[in-house]
């Protein structure tokens, strides 16, 4: 077959783009470094285990460090993060359906009981008649909150609700102490304990406000919590390799060892 000089050097542009593109591809596949956004607090001790873990297999873990739940997944949404490690199923199932995002998981990581703090009464025999409760207003920690405080035996919902996890202050039907549900931001709970009896705080934002799970709180979940935390990707990435070498990393005995060892019990390992 006879080919021209202007055919030929058009082929071979072509096969050149052709390579070059395949070739990034493949780079971007088995990259060596990974952006992951976390939440303040304990997740900062961890992921320091994790990165030197990390790093012996080759893999450079920059950590992007938010204070808000509601930016991770948007950073990550946008490309601005490679993963993140901050949420449980629950919450991320709801932020996909939410607000449009497609991000999935891709593997566990600790189990941090939830726990109801105070500033006014040590324990929750205490609460008085009419306390003002503070819960997170997200819908699935809010679902988590209220859960806690019926299996204190503090309110009762409507089964429908526990049964979807799906319950809000409107699925009360039994408040015999006639609690004050006051719905706030996950941060603003421990800067807003001053003004309310007890409020749920997340074990991250709890452990910033010098409060300690086995220590300080009147309510807590048990160790063995269905709302386990997990690193969460884009769906197309999740089989990449750099992916699977992040869950490897974070999944090692290092890890679990340091969690065990430092946080005795206010974080369990979920793997």
């Amino acid at each position: 077959m006879h080919i021209t000089f202007r055919r030929r050097s058009l082929f071979v542009a072509a096969l050149a783009a052709s390579l070059f593109t395949g070739g990034a591809a493949l780079a971007q596949d088995n990259k060596n470094t990974v952006k992951v956004g976390i939440s303040v607090g304990s997740a900062e001790q961890v992921f320091e285990v994790v990165k030197k873990v990390a790093a012996k297999d080759g893999l450079n873990v920059q950590v992007v460090v938010f204070n808000d739940y509601q930016l991770p997944n948007a950073a990550l949404a946008s490309g601005d993060l490679d993963a993140n490690a901050f949420q449980h199923q629950p919450f991320l199932d709801n932020q996909n359906k939410a607000r449009g995002f497609d991000i999935v998981p891709v593997g566990l990581t600790i189990t941090a009981p939830l726990g109801f703090y105070s500033r006014k009464i040590k324990a929750i025999d205490q609460l008085p008649d009419g306390a003002s409760v503070g819960i997170q207003n997200d819908p699935s920690n809010g679902n988590r909150a209220l859960l806690l405080l019926q299996q204190a035996g503090l309110i009762t919902l409507k089964p429908e609700a526990v049964k979807n996890n799906t319950a809000t202050p409107l699925d009360v039907v039994t408040n015999p102490k006639k609690l004050k549900l006051v719905a706030l931001d996950a941060a603003q709970l421990p800067r807003s304990l001053d003004d309310l009896s007890i409020a749920a705080i997340n074990n991250d934002y709890a452990e910033k406000a010098g409060l300690s799970l086995n220590k300080d709180a009147v309510i807590k979940e048990a160790a063995k919590s269905p709302y386990a935390n997990l690193i969460a990707v884009r769906r197309a990435d999740k089989d990449k390799p750099w992916a699977k070498r992040l869950v490897a990393a974070y999944q090692s005995p290092e890890v679990k060892s340091f969690i065990e060892t430092q946080f005795k019990g206010s974080l369990v390992p979920a793997f």
